[in-house]
Formats: structure tokens, C-alpha cells, sequence
């Protein structure tokens, strides 16, 4: 499914001044071997990297490209979009704060477009950019745009989305990317560049106790020992009481680092470094947690699939896994009770 999600994320980079001279002098040379835009560049080929890629002319895995402005630093996952690499697409999706979901105007809003939408909630994600791209190839045309918002809303209503900002643009001539359009004075809002540095993609899901797993032990000398990872819920601050999962050694936190800055408190979405007062054996795999209020330990859990096989799930069915590149398999049980 070509609806320009390379082209348009490129667009961002070019415009935001993200490219070096040495991948621009590249980029011109791969338009004219590889590029869909005849003489002019391809800033598509500036994501799609993999060879497959570029002859077919569509995203497989995902790519990711990184760039700042003067508001924000961005990191850009750029996902597939053709159903037979849906799964690449729940990858780049698992760690995003924001989410654009691109339709092609000519086209609406497709199965796809409802598979990624559903995916994109069912990954935690609250905030949604629905950017109706390719409007060059409609004529700009303000009644074209309103009829995919419209029918774009009515199937987006329960996916309980904080916030869904549309916006009609072009990647391809850069409308309403950076600079607000000529071509479509009917549309008043932000630009996609405007929006994307004002946004405030904090969660307005209730943060929970504190939960952090441990990724990695950082020990630059002798002086130091700090746990890196991710928050994945709750307010961390300097003081409070935590405890080691599995060995449920209780201590409390010295210090919280947000990259080389001390900081106050941390939450739920910043990558941190932990110091903690008591010298406890932790590592990576091991959970911190708030020491007043651990996670139960059960035998019995609920949890939501992403299931991706062409066949149905069947409660008690084996799944079969491939068990390494010498063959064989290994088989899962799922005795889970499935809803659609």
C-alpha cells in the first residue's frame, strides 16, 4: 500500500535541514537509478533503504531516522503499510508516543487503515495525527478531505484516543508539511511540523505504582552503579522506597538521572539511570518496583493479542514455533478464552 509514508517523512527531514551534504549528494544519485520522481529527488529513498524496498516501491521493515528542531527531538519510526508486513508495522508502533495515521486521498480510509488505527490503541497510544496525504492528486479539494475525517471519526469513536488531529497535506510538494499551503486556504489548522513540536503526548491513563524493568547496569567506575530502563508506570522521585523483583530485596532510591541531568522526579515514558542507597545485586531482567505496592504473583492472567497467523486462534490449539535456523519445532498451547 503506497500511500507515501516514506515520501513524507523524508519531506520532514529534508525540510528540517536533517540531511548532510554527503546524503544528499547519495539521494540524488539513487533518484536517478532508483526514484518513482523522474528528474527530480526521491525523498523517499531516504527511509527505504533495503534494495526490495526500492525496486517495489514500498516500506518491508521498519527504518528509523532521527531529527530535531528548535522544540523537540524526534525519533521517526517509519512503518509498512502493506498488509503482509503488518507485524513490522506493531514493532515500530510498541514505543511511539504519537502516531500518524497516513490515508491516501484518492483511496480513504481502506482495511489497513483500520487494522493500523486498531493496532496504534491497542499499543497504548493516545495521541493520533490522521494526515490526508496525496491531496495534489484530488485537486485540493476541501469536500474530498471532509469525507474521509467524517467517515475516519465514525470508526475511530471507540478507540479512546485522547487526542486526533487531521490535517490535509501533500509530502510529495511539501503542503502543509512546514508552511502552511496556499493551495488549500479552506483549512485553518496547523501544519504537520507545527503541531508535531506543540503536542503534549503525556499519557492521560491514571500512572499506576512505580514499575521499571531493568535494562542495564550501567558501572563506568567503581564510584557508580546506576540501572538503566524504561518507566513503565507511575512517579519516580529521589527517597522513595523500591523493591528488586524476583529477589524482593527492599532499598530506596539515591538519585534519578535523565541522560547526564539529575533530576527531581522521573515518570512513566522517560528513559532513566537509578542510583539506589544499599548496594543490591539487580540486573538486566530484574524489575524495581514500588516497595508498598508490588505486583501480585498469580497462575492466571488476562491479555490482549496481536495475532497475525491467517488462521484463526483456536483455544487449546498447538502453535507451532520455529525452533532455530536447523529446523524442528516447538509447540504452545493456548489455552486462553478468546474474544474477537
Amino acid at each position: 500500500m503506497d500511500d507515501g509514508k516514506s515520501t513524507l517523512i523524508g519531506r520532514l527531514l529534508y525540510e528540517s535541514k536533517a540531511i548532510f551534504d554527503d546524503q544528499l549528494a547519495a539521494l540524488i544519485k539513487d533518484s536517478a537509478q532508483y526514484g518513482t520522481q523522474g528528474s527530480q529527488m526521491d525523498l523517499a529513498l531516504l527511509v527505504d533503504g533495503l534494495q526490495a524496498e526500492r525496486e517495489q516501491g514500498i516500506t518491508i521493515d521498519v527504518a528509523y531516522r532521527f531529527f530535531t528542531t528548535e522544540e523537540r527531538r524526534f525519533v521517526v519510526a517509519d512503518t509498512p503499510g502493506h498488509e503482509q508486513y503488518t507485524r513490522n508495522m506493531a514493532t515500530g508502533a510498541s514505543t511511539a508516543s504519537l502516531a500518524v495515521i497516513l490515508i491516501d486521498a484518492r483511496k480513504g480510509v481502506l482495511v489497513q487503515t483500520r487494522r493500523h488505527s486498531r493496532i496504534v490503541a491497542m499499543m497504548g497510544i493516545q495521541h493520533v495525527v490522521l494526515a490526508i496525504n496525496k491531496m495534489d492528486l484530488v485537486g485540493f479539494d476541501e469536500g474530498a478531505f471532509e469525507a474521509i475525517v467524517a467517515d475516519y471519526r465514525s470508526f475511530a469513536a471507540d478507540l479512546g484516543f485522547a487526542s486526533l488531529q487531521v490535517i490535509p497535506l501533500s509530502g510529495l510538494t511539501g503542503d502543509n508539511v512546514l508552511a502552511p499551503s496556499p493551495n488549500m486556504p479552506w483549512y485553518s489548522g496547523p501544519t504537520l511540523m507545527q503541531y508535531l513540536n506543540t503536542v503534549d503526548t503525556r499519557s492521560t491513563q491514571p500512572q499506576g505504582a512505580f514499575r521499571m524493568p531493568v535494562q542495564w547496569v550501567n558501572r563506568p567506575n567503581l564510584d557508580f552503579r546506576g540501572f538503566c530502563g524504561r518507566i513503565v508506570a507511575g512517579t519516580l522521585h529521589p527517597g522513595d522506597a523500591v523493591r528488586v523483583l524476583p529477589s524482593g530485596v527492599q532499598t530506596h532510591v539515591k538519585a534519578v538521572w535523565l541522560g547526564f541531568n539529575e533530576v527531581a522526579a522521573a515518570d512513566a515514558g522517560d528513559a532513566v539511570t537509578i542510583t539506589l542507597t544499599d548496594e543490591v545485586d539487580a540486573s538486566r531482567g530484574d524489575v524495581l518496583v514500588a516497595a508498598d505496592a508490588p505486583p501480585e504473583v498469580a497462575d492466571q492472567f488476562e491479555a490482549r493479542l496481536l495475532w497475525m497467523s491467517e488462521h484463526a486462534l483456536v483455544p487449546g490449539a498447538p502453535i507451532p514455533h520455529e525452533a532455530g535456523l536447523q529446523g524442528g519445532h516447538r509447540h504452545h498451547y493456548c489455552h486462553l478464552g478468546v474474544r474477537k
